[in-house]
């Protein structure tokens, strides 16, 4: 085959572990492995690092998008097809079972109400592919690149603000600190001590607050603990307001919590608190970050490579730009051995590890008499779909804030719309974090959903609801400002939609990846991670992920 001589030869051919796709998940299991001491071989088809987690200049944003639009609609018109025929390896003591790729992406819409000036060079963007997301100073991600050195391979800076979209039409700040409830003019002197006695209850309850640790009242009861976080809520005698403002914008509950009969996932109390402390334990933790949060310079595609460059300095072997064909199953047990590249070379592995994007065949479990190509044309895969997240990456000229550039904004559910029944989350970032160029900020949009039709419609009326928001606090703080010509009524000059699939992570022997959820941070993505790490190691791990 001339295609062959295209491709690197990979020597030695046999690891421990094998990694298929650059995705966040792919890495941090690349890097734990090489830590121990395994060896790893990391494959990735593409020719840039992150899979599911890159960032991308804008022209190559909107070329992978347009290749996932065209790759749905191949599939689309071969839907009726049979599964190819199983080939048998070049040794015959393997059986070949072809790969498949699955598209992720659906439903893309790209619009441009700008010309091709405003938004070059295409280069100085930087666009997430899995927006909005962040990082808690204090989140187990941070402490695992902290461990790793991966820290030393990427720069963040933090959310200026956090702002709750109200029942008037108008932003709130989120007061998320003792100091931050002071200022925050919106609050009554009530809504205030409410806040401050709630605040001071879940710090006591997790040892935050040394004053009060000796107080056994101050401890949260195993049955309210248990109990739905809203009913705990309203226990506390607390106003729909400050709830609002506890549940989406510090906890960051997705569904609405006060329709249960609605709600895919009702929070409870041992959760809504959990995560209040993390919040807590995140601002002032670094000296340079302002609040709780913070996001990597130059976009979140960073986060990958960083702990590529941690397992490449552990022996872990990368090859880009090396397409998967094929696993090797061995004909007497049906378990997975190992896989042929696109170059033809066949290497082995004890453990495979494969991103989101392929179908694979599930671990045969069935006798060496039965039918394998059977077994797999009924869809047996490891990969299961777990739900959808609706997406927008928008470009604008001007803030939707003034003089405020890194700002995140969360509409509770109902806020916008009768039928929205799950927050919708907003992230602005301006140049100054390098993922744009000067005085155009980047916006980045997302909710769950059920459908696309749903999904898109809570995510225009967001956009729409900031634009009208940021021009009536524009002509109402102009006046204030040093200079009223500077005050610019954001425009949007770009955007794209689509719909993204949620899967769910499959083990041993071979694990298959998750997409990136929907959640604001990566606490259930690291979670995951750990457990497709422990599967996949020989040692016994008794904390988070080790180094």
């Amino acid at each position: 085959m001339a295609d062959e001589f295209l491709f690197p030869s990979i020597d030695p051919t046999h690891f421990e572990l094998t990694v298929v796709g650059t995705g966040l998940p792919e890495s941090i299991i690349a890097a734990s492995s090489s830590s121990i001491g395994k060896t790893v071989l990391h494959l990735d088809p593409n020719s840039f690092y992150g899979a599911h987690y890159s960032s991308f200049s804008l022209h190559d944003f909107t070329s992978f998008l347009q290749s996932q639009q065209q790759q749905e609609q191949k599939q689309l018109t071969k839907e009726e097809e049979e599964v190819r025929d199983s080939n048998s390896s070049r040794d015959t003591n393997f059986i070949e079972i072809e790969l498949k790729h699955q598209c992720l992406y659906s439903d893309i819409e790209i619009t441009s109400n700008a010309s091709s000036e405003d938004l070059e060079p295409s280069r100085k963007f930087s666009l997430d592919l899995s927006g909005p997301r962040v990082l808690f100073c204090a989140d187990s991600v941070v402490n695992l690149m902290l461990k790793s050195g991966a820290n030393h391979h990427v720069e963040f800076k933090s959310i200026d603000a956090s702002f709750i979209y109200g029942e008037d039409g108008k932003l709130f700040t989120v007061p998320d600190s003792r100091s931050a409830i002071f200022k925050d003019r919106s609050l009554g002197l009530l809504e205030k001590n409410q806040l401050m006695r709630f605040f001071k209850l879940v710090q006591a309850h997790f040892g935050l607050n040394e004053s009060m640790l000796q107080q056994e009242k101050n401890r949260i009861s195993d049955e309210d603990l248990e109990s739905p976080f809203v009913e705990f809520l309203t226990k506390q005698m607390l106003p729909s307001k400050i709830k609002a403002i506890i549940l989406y914008a510090i906890a960051m509950v997705d569904y609405d919590q006060e329709s249960p009969e609605q709600c895919k996932n009702l929070v409870k109390t041992k959760d809504g608190i959990a995560t209040l402390a993390l919040y807590h334990s995140s601002v002032g933790r670094f000296t340079n970050a302002l609040g709780a949060l913070i996001y990597p310079i130059y976009g979140q595609g960073e986060l990958p490579q960083a702990f590529c460059r941690a397992a490449a300095v552990k022996g872990a072997l990368y090859v880009l730009r090396m397409p998967v064909r094929s696993l090797l199953l061995d004909k007497e047990s049906r378990q997975y051995k190992g896989l042929r590249l696109a170059s033809g070379q066949e290497v082995f592995s004890d453990q495979l590890v494969m991103g989101p994007s392929f179908i694979v065949p599930a671990p045969p479990v069935l006798s060496p008499h039965t039918d394998l190509q059977q077994d797999i044309s009924q869809g047996s895969i490891l990969r299961e779909v777990n739900g959808h997240v609706a997406r927008a990456v928008c470009i604008m000229k001007g803030s939707i804030k003034s003089n405020v550039s890194n700002v995140l904004v969360v509409f509770p559910p109902r806020s916008l719309l009768p039928e929205q029944v799950t927050s919708v989350r907003v992230l602005q970032l301006g140049s100054n974090l390098s993922v744009c160029p000067a005085n155009l900020f980047v916006l980045y949009v997302s909710a769950l959903c059920d459908d696309a039709t749903k999904g898109k419609k809570s995510l225009h009326a967001a956009i729409n609801a900031l634009l009208k928001c940021s021009i009536s606090e524009n002509r109402e703080t102009s006046a204030h400002l040093p200079d009223e010509s500077e005050v610019v009524t954001p425009t949007l000059l770009w955007s794209a939609m689509y719909i993204q699939q949620l899967t769910k992570v499959s083990e041993d022997p071979i694990s298959s990846c998750p997409m990136p959820d929907g959640n604001l941070g990566y606490t259930d993505i690291l979670e995951s991670t750990e457990k497709e790490f422990l599967a996949c190691s020989c040692v016994v791990v008794s904390e988070d992920i080790s180094w």
